[in-house]
C-alpha cells in the first residue's frame, strides 16, 4: 500500500448491556463504510497504543480498535476473584460484533488481543472473514488450559508503579526502558495518553490496574489448539523471533496442512513486533481484508 496518510480515529463508546458496561473503541476510516477489521490490544495496553500503526489504513479500511475489558476507557466490570479468564474477552468481542458489524469481518490483535480474537472466531466462525494474529499467546501442545500460579509476569505486574505526578513524568520514566525500548516516541505517548487517567488529587494512575493486568497473566482457561481447529477462516500469524509467546512449533505442521494457515517468523523482532514492524502489520491486515 503506497503513499498512505494517517487518518485520525473517532473515539466512541459502544453499549454492551449484556456484558455489564460500555466498550470504548477508536473508529478508523469512513463512518458510512461497514466495519472491515476489529483489532484488540495486548494485556496492559489500549487501543490508542496502536494508533500510528492502524491510522494509515483509514483511507481504505474501516477499523475498530477496542479497549478490552479493564483497559483504557472501557467500563466493563473487572472482578479478579473467581473470574472465567480470557473467555470474558471472547464474549465481549462477540457482543461488539453483534452490535457494530453487519457481516463477517477480520478479527486481529496483538498478544492477548490476538488470542481473544482466535477464541471469538472459534466460537462463532460465521462472523469472521479472517484472522490476523501478531505474536498471540499460544501455549505449547500439552499445556492447553494452563493457569500459571508461578508466573514472573504476573508478579511483575503487581509491582508496577501505578501513580505518577503527570503523564509527562510517565513518558520520561518509560522512555528507552523495559518493554518500551523498541517503541517510537509517538507509540509511547499514545500508550500513556490512554493508559493513564487523572486522579482526584491531580496525579495520574493506570487505567489497567496492576491487579487486573496480573490476573490476565495468571488466569487463562482456554485451549488455543481446540480453537484453531474450530476456526473456518484463513489465519495469518506473524511471530516474533525473540521471546515469542506463540509456541506453535510442535503443532505448526498440523495447522499448515489445512491450507488455511500462513505463519511467518519476523527476523529481529521481539514480542512487541507490531511496534517494531508496523508496516508488516498493515500489509497483513490489508491482505486478509481484501
Amino acid at each position: 500500500m503506497n503513499a498512505m496518510v494517517e487518518f485520525e480515529p473517532r473515539a466512541r463508546r459502544v453499549a454492551l448491556p449484556a456484558r455489564g458496561g460500555e466498550m470504548a473503541v477508536l473508529d478508523f476510516g469512513p463512518p458510512d463504510r461497514s466495519v472491515d477489521v476489529v483489532f484488540s490490544h495486548a494485556n496492559g495496553f489500549n487501543a490508542r497504543t496502536y494508533r500510528t500503526i492502524l491510522s494509515p489504513l483509514g483511507g481504505v479500511l474501516r477499523i475498530l480498535a477496542v479497549d478490552m475489558r479493564g483497559h483504557g476507557a472501557s467500563t466493563l466490570p473487572t472482578v479478579v476473584e473467581g473470574r472465567d479468564g480470557w473467555t470474558e474477552f471472547r464474549e465481549d468481542l462477540l457482543a461488539l460484533l453483534a452490535a457494530e458489524t453487519d457481516g463477517p469481518v477480520v478479527l486481529a490483535g496483538h498478544s492477548m488481543g490476538g488470542t481473544s480474537s482466535l477464541l471469538a472466531a472459534a466460537a462463532q466462525p460465521e462472523r469472521v472473514k479472517a484472522l490476523a494474529l501478531f505474536d498471540p499467546v499460544i501455549f505449547a501442545l500439552g499445556m492447553e488450559h494452563s493457569d500459571m500460579t508461578d508466573n514472573p509476569l504476573a508478579d511483575g505486574a503487581l509491582r508496577r508503579r501505578a501513580t505518577f505526578p503527570n503523564k509527562a513524568a510517565v513518558v520520561e520514566a518509560y522512555t528507552g526502558r523495559g518493554a518500551f525500548r523498541t517503541w517510537s516516541p509517538a507509540q509511547l505517548a499514545d500508550y500513556v495518553e490512554a493508559g493513564f487517567r487523572e486522579t482526584d488529587d491531580g496525579e495520574v494512575t493506570l487505567t489497567c490496574t496492576p491487579a487486573w493486568e496480573s490476573s490476565n497473566f495468571r488466569t487463562h482457561n482456554y485451549d488455543p489448539w481446540a480453537a484453531f481447529r474450530a476456526t473456518r477462516c484463513p489465519v495469518r500469524i506473524l511471530r516474533a523471533e525473540i521471546g515469542s509467546t506463540a509456541r506453535l512449533d510442535d503443532g505448526q505442521a498440523e495447522l499448515e496442512a489445512t491450507g488455511r494457515f500462513h505463519i511467518d517468523v519476523i527476523p529481529g523482532t521481539s514480542h512487541f513486533l507490531p511496534m517494531e514492524r508496523p508496516e508488516l502489520v498493515r500489509e497483513a491486515l490489508a491482505e486478509v481484508a481484501r
